[in-house]
């Protein structure tokens, strides 16, 4: 008996950032599955699909946003959730990566948490990964399963070009790990590119000194870019170093904005003229301010999963340029 049963793609989310979720569905030009998600009285959560998932390819929205811990179990549940519900294949699409930043021992008797969450998605059952912006290239290689990492440059790439010039513009590295990342927007854009010289006290968190400049930021339009902002400690340390070496006009861009408290506050009043970051994570009225602009990586996402979908190549959206 020969089977003629065509791919089925079914798009489920999570409860962390549906409005993310709703426009990638709008862009497959799709609509979402119903995961029923609902917690028991003691906080337990419990979900069941609407409909079947028998021999389907499915992919599951959840961007790892406060409570983190709330996000990735819920994440799990759904993986095997869908498992047991005989899906051919589960791609677990995770925006923002939870614990990306603990991706190393920094001091002894420490934990690889980034670690540990590839290892779980992997025993849920999960059997690929679709991320965006990890923190670190090393994340990759936790998995045993395929990482699709996304990158929001061209999403920024295309702000710049529409809204400044790039012959005024010096792209800002904000610390030594991201230098590789800021050259590549530098060369995309045909600008000059600078870095700051930041030290972080041993054995602390959230803190960091901004030191030194190397390149020329006098008088010119200077955009520093970042992969998070969290307390925005280190990008608002660098912004007062930029204006003290003479930056003309400061622009802020990160891809994940966590922003935790006081990082409103902190940018509110720091000398930048805009704050510009994607919707990998949910904000709230109370995390936003006039500075702030939002742009939307619902096309990258959607792109990338209908290439997985069809079998073809993810690195090619980027121009093989999404690796850190």
């Amino acid at each position: 008996m020969e089977s003629l049963a065509k791919r089925r793609l079914v798009l489920v989310t999570g409860r962390c950032h549906p409005a993310l979720a709703q426009d990638i569905a709008e862009q497959l030009g799709i609509q979402l599955t119903e995961a029923n998600v609902r917690e028991f009285a003691n906080g337990e959560i419990h979900c069941r699909f609407d409909e079947s998932i028998r021999g389907a390819h499915v992919f599951i929205i959840q961007t790892h946003s406060s409570p983190v811990n709330d996000a990735v179990m819920e994440q799990l549940i759904m993986i095997d959730a869908a498992k047991r519900a005989s899906a051919k294949s589960i791609t677990a699409v995770i925006p923002n990566y939870g614990y990306a930043r603990q991706d190393r021992k920094s001091a002894g008797r420490e934990p690889i948490t980034a670690k540990l969450i590839a290892d779980m998605l992997q025993t849920a059952g999960a059997t690929r990964v679709l991320s965006v912006d990890f923190h670190s290239g090393q994340i990759q290689g936790f998995f045993d399963i395929p990482v699709d990492h996304l990158v929001a440059a061209p999403v920024f790439e295309d702000y710049l070009k529409a809204n400044a010039n790039p012959h005024e513009l010096v792209v800002v590295a904000p610390d030594a790990g991201r230098v590789k990342v800021a050259e590549r927007y530098a060369q995309h854009l045909g600008c000059e590119l600078a870095l700051v010289h930041k030290t972080r006290p041993h054995g602390t968190a959230n803190i960091s000194e901004a030191r030194h400049i190397v390149g020329d930021v006098n008088g010119r339009h200077c955009v520093l870019i970042d992969d998070m902002i969290d307390t925005a400690g280190t990008i608002v340390a660098a912004c007062d170093l930029l204006k003290e070496h003479g930056a003309d006009e400061i622009w802020v861009m990160a891809t994940h904005a966590v922003f935790s408290p006081p990082a409103v506050d902190r940018l509110f009043n720091a000398p930048v003229s805009r704050v510009i970051v994607t919707d990998t994570l949910p904000l709230g009225p109370e995390r936003r301010f006039e500075k702030l602009e939002i742009l939307s990586v619902a096309p990258l996402v959607a792109n990338a999963i209908s290439a997985i979908f069809e079998d073809s190549s993810v690195s090619e959206i980027f121009g093989g340029e999404n690796l850190l």
